[in-house]
């Protein structure tokens, strides 16, 4: 039998997934844009070290990626956006696929301990 409150916690938390959801979807889209250009701790390092020219002279990774470099044709700061928000949304794919992976083998698990015992 389900308590008075659990409905109340479902709908809370929902709502507060949701709404942390939309938060990051508006950072990722709309403020990583002017996130800074200074270079990250990566490239200080292979500056300080002298080798970010060497692999500046190799073909880089993201050359065929859909957004190289965030830019290209779509503009720097629409293709970061752009960027933001779909790894937003991935992460999030990922995240509630291992939520339900977790969930149905606990699931699972309690099925199977409640046929042993009986």
């Amino acid at each position: 039998m389900k308590s008075p409150g659990s409905d109340l916690k479902k709908k809370s938390l929902w709502i507060f997934l949701g709404i942390a959801m939309l938060a990051a979807i508006i950072l990722a889209t709309f403020v990583s844009p002017w996130a800074s250009s200074s270079p990250d701790g990566l490239e200080k390092v292979a500056e300080e070290k002298q080798f970010l020219e060497k692999a500046e002279e190799t073909e880089p990774s993201w050359k065929h990626s859909p957004i190289p470099d965030y830019g290209g044709e779509v503009g720097t700061r629409a293709a970061t956006g752009l960027s933001g928000f779909i790894g937003v949304l991935l992460t999030a794919a990922v995240m509630v696929g291992l939520g339900f992976l977790v969930f149905s083998i606990g699931k699972r698990k309690r099925a199977n301990s409640d046929i042993s015992k009986n």
